[in-house]
């Protein structure tokens, strides 16, 4: 599945540094903050997909809307979010799918990893404008077909019909259906 390449770009786009400060706020090392961040990456992708997959037409529209905007050119680099939550208010829609996310992500990862639930969310807080990032990379790429994606649905449009949202998010993420 390609969510492993997916968590390697949002480990990747954070770099060592805020690692170690993911780290620090998480009382581990980097390997465990690699984990969480990893565990994170997953929780947004999966969280993503169970709503397309369960979305009511409004739902899904919104997540539709939302990957479309990420893709016009103005949203670009992780220097343009600042840090934490606030940095995402010129994150535009996408930017609050994945806010409304945060909570609840924040809570799975705690129940996996065991760590406290108030020490998750403010990693989060680090990691979440570097997911927005790279979902905004990937929907851009995705949607210029001279970028990496690739393919006759590179180009296709979010709304176009065909594989429905699902298939869209898994276009963007990895590890669509096959």
């Amino acid at each position: 599945m390609d969510n492993d390449s997916f968590q390697q770009e949002v480990l990747n786009e954070l770099g060592d540094d805020k690692l170690t400060e993911i780290a620090g706020l998480l009382g581990t090392d980097a390997a465990g903050a690699q984990n969480v961040v990893a565990s994170t990456a997953d929780a947004f992708a999966g969280g993503l997909a169970e709503k397309a997959e369960n979305a009511t037409p409004q739902e899904a529209e919104e997540v539709r809307q939302a990957l479309s905007e990420a893709s016009e050119p103005p949203l670009q680099g992780v220097a343009t979010l600042g840090g934490g939550m606030g940095g995402l208010l010129g994150g535009g829609m996408m930017a609050g799918v994945l806010a409304k996310m945060a909570k609840p992500v924040a809570n799975a990862v705690a129940k996996k990893t065991g760590l406290p639930a108030a020490s998750v969310t403010r990693a989060i807080e680090i990691a979440l404008p570097v997911v927005l990032a790279v979902v905004t990379k990937r929907a851009t790429q995705r949607r210029n077909p001279g970028g990496s994606a690739g393919g006759s649905a590179a180009g296709a449009a979010p709304g176009a019909s065909g594989g429905g949202l699902g298939d869209l998010l898994g276009q963007v993420l990895g590890g669509g259906k096959k």
